[in-house]
């Protein structure tokens, strides 16, 4: 890898030839990024008062840019512990809002300066799997409700869950969707196409708080390890990629300063994103293009989602919630240390959890 400041991005290195191809992998990977992005993208419209229009044009937005940028499938997903706590009711929108924005300065100054290798060696990769088991413990929280009011159709999607699992357990989340549109569009019909308007923070502004600073510390544990040093990793192991994670930070910062005022998720990259691409065949940017149209196409009927069934959702953030437990489990070789912050940041905040996880990290060592 090259040192900080000598990094280029792979669009000024590949001809076009290499960095926008054909072919269906590049349709099938683009569908499958969508597993990391639409579940918490949803349960954010339904259960807060952001704008789900606004999300997915933001996210369509950025999948395009970073895609002609890097030439690269390179993914862009939720920020996952900013969103799992504004879903779980851990941050108000407004919170959420003034997260993002500072997660997205700290992340920007971070990468100019080269800071990120030295943030995650003091952090600790346990730590942040910790973090990880926090978010998809409250995720489970917030779906207890929901699927209480109504256990029948929580108890089909249950069934439907497992059905699919047996054949794809990476579709599960993409076959709960597709059935809550399904209904949704049985109960209230097809809405008129529509594109949001553009407006400056068309939900709320933005409320600065203590919450609000203990996610931006939760969010960053995660995204320093898992957004820019793993996936400055798996780029340069699956596509021969030389992309710095101070670039990808600066990347990330450049896109949630630009994109939260104007109704977006806080976002940022990420290896799993980046390897449900590869997985689904997508190998050039071509795959982020295809799945900039997918979002804006969503976008555009968006409001049906208002009758999307709540039980269903309830489900699809357990699976969700399961998904981020199996990588935080999956990942490490300290499993008691992360089952101990997880559990200490449901019972008190993940700001506290956070802090208590690097004092007990760097005590043992």
């Amino acid at each position: 890898m090259r040192p900080y400041g000598t990094s280029v991005s792979v669009s000024n290195r590949l001809p076009a030839s290499e960095r926008f191809g054909f072919g269906v992998g590049e349709l099938t990977g683009a569908i499958g990024d969508s597993i990391t992005v639409l579940p918490l993208v949803v349960a954010l419209g339904l259960l807060t008062p952001a704008s789900l229009p606004h999300l997915l044009v933001g996210f369509a937005v950025f999948q395009v840019v970073w895609g002609i940028s890097y030439g690269v499938p390179l993914s862009v997903e939720p920020m996952k512990a900013l969103a799992g706590l504004a879903v779980a009711g851990g941050l108000t929108h407004g919170e959420l809002l003034a997260a993002g924005l500072l997660a997205g300065g700290v992340l920007l100054v971070a990468g100019r300066r080269g800071w990120l290798t030295t943030i995650e060696a003091a952090v600790g990769e346990p730590v942040v799997r910790g973090i990880q088991f926090a978010v998809a413990c409250l995720l489970v929280v917030a779906a207890v409700d929901p699927v209480a009011a109504a256990p029948g159709v929580a108890g089909a999607g249950v069934a439907l869950a497992a059905a699919v699992a047996l054949v794809s357990r990476r579709a599960v989340a993409l076959a709960l969707l597709a059935v809550g549109g399904l209904w949704a569009v049985a109960s209230g019909g097809l809405p008129q196409p529509a594109l949001p308007a553009p407006a400056v923070f068309p939900a709320g502004p933005p409320v600065i708080s203590i919450d609000a600073a203990e996610g931006v510390l939760a969010q960053l544990a995660m995204t320093v390890g898992n957004a820019a040093i793993a996936t400055s990793l798996l780029l340069s192991d699956l596509y021969d990629a030389d992309v710095s994670p101070d670039r990808l930070a600066e990347s990330m910062g450049i896109m949630n300063l630009v994109a939260v005022p104007f109704g977006a998720l806080p976002m940022c990259h990420g290896s799993g994103g980046l390897a449900g691409k590869h997985a689904f065949g997508a190998r050039t940017g071509t795959a982020n293009i295809l799945a900039g149209a997918f979002y804006l196409g969503v976008a555009l009927v968006a409001d049906l989602l208002v009758s999307f069934p709540m039980a269903l959702l309830g489900v699809l953030l357990v699976v969700v919630a399961g998904s981020l437990a199996h990588v935080a489990f999956a990942s490490t070789d300290r499993p008691l240390f992360v089952a101990s912050v997880g559990i200490l940041g449901v019972a008190t905040n993940v700001g506290i959890a956070f802090l208590a996880g690097i004092v007990w990290w760097r005590l043992g060592r």
